[in-house]
C-alpha cells in the first residue's frame, strides 16, 4: 500500500533523513523504533508532505505522492494522527468526528462504527476535548481519521504519557483496526508495546534504517533493544 524509496529530509543543511526506504500492505502494522532525535517523527511528517524539506520518492497505492500537499494526501487515504493529538479542544467529540470532510466514501467509517469501535467516544460524544482523558484523547485523534475514510494511519507515539490499563486499550483497537484493512505505519519507543501490536519493525538511528526485523525476532531481542536504544 505504502512505499518509501530513498527519502532524505534536511532541516536547513542539517540532514534529518539517510535514504530511508520501507514498504506497508494494506492491513499490516509496522513500527519506527528508535531513540529520541533518530529522525521517526520526520519521516512521518516527511511521508505526509509536512515537511517540505525533502527528496526522495513516495507512493500510496502506486499513485505517487511527490510534490502533493498534504491535503491532498488526505484525500488519497493518509490519515495523521499526531503526537499532540490534535482534536479541536472547545468542539465535542461528535464535532471532532463531523467536521472533516469524507474523502473516500467507500472507505470511511460511519459514526455508528466509530461509536462500536470506540464506545468511550460514544459515552463521551457531548463532551468537549478539554473535558477527556488523555487516552480519551487518543483514541478521538485515531478515529477522525478512519471517520474521514483514510486507509493508512500514520501514528505517532500513541502509548506516551498513558497509564498501562489505557496503553493496552490502544493496542488493542490497533489490532482490531488492522483486522478490518486498516494499515499503520506506527512510531513508538515502547518497544514492548510495538511487538503486541506489529508485524515488522524498522529500527532508525541517525535518520537512516539500520535494521529491518519480523515481530518474532524483535520480540527475541527485546533486552537488547531495550538496552542499545536506551529505552
Amino acid at each position: 500500500m505504502l512505499k518509501v524509496e530513498d527519502l532524505s529530509a534536511f532541516y536547513g543543511e542539517a540532514q534529518a533523513l539517510r535514504n530511508v526506504s520501507l514498504d506497508v500492505a494494506a492491513g499490516e502494522v509496522v513500527t519506527l523504533v528508535g531513540r529520541n532525535g533518530a529522525g521517526k517523527t520526520t519521516l512521518l511528517r516527511s511521508i505526509m508532505g509536512l515537511h517540505k524539506g525533502t527528496r526522495g520518492s513516495v507512493t500510496l497505492d502506486g499513485v505517487s505522492l511527490d510534490g502533493k500537499s498534504a491535503d491532498k494526501r488526505a484525500r488519497l487515504g493518509l490519515g495523521w494522527v499526531p503526537d499532540d493529538r490534535g482534536i479541536y479542544a472547545t468542539l465535542s467529540v461528535a464535532e471532532n468526528l463531523s467536521l472533516p470532510p469524507v474523502v473516500d466514501k467507500a472507505a470511511a467509517w460511519s459514526l455508528d462504527k466509530i461509536y462500536e469501535q470506540f464506545p468511550v467516544l460514544h459515552e463521551r460524544r457531548d463532551f468537549p476535548g478539554t473535558k477527556l482523558s488523555g487516552g480519551e484523547q487518543q483514541m478521538l485523534a485515531m478515529a477522525r481519521p478512519l471517520r474521514a475514510g483514510s486507509r493508512l494511519l500514520l501514528l505517532d507515539e500513541p502509548s506516551e504519557g498513558l497509564a498501562p490499563v489505557i496503553v493496552n486499550q490502544i493496542g488493542q483497537i490497533i489490532r482490531d483496526i488492522k483486522a478490518q484493512g486498516v494499515a499503520v505505519l506506527l512510531v513508538e519507543q515502547n518497544v514492548k508495546f510495538a511487538s503486541t501490536v506489529a508485524d515488522r519493525h524498522n529500527l532508525l538511528a541517525q535518520g537512516e534504517v539500520v535494521e529491518s526485523l519480523d515481530n518474532a525476532e524483535f520480540q527475541s531481542r527485546t533486552a537488547e533493544l531495550l538496552e542499545h536504544l536506551g529505552m
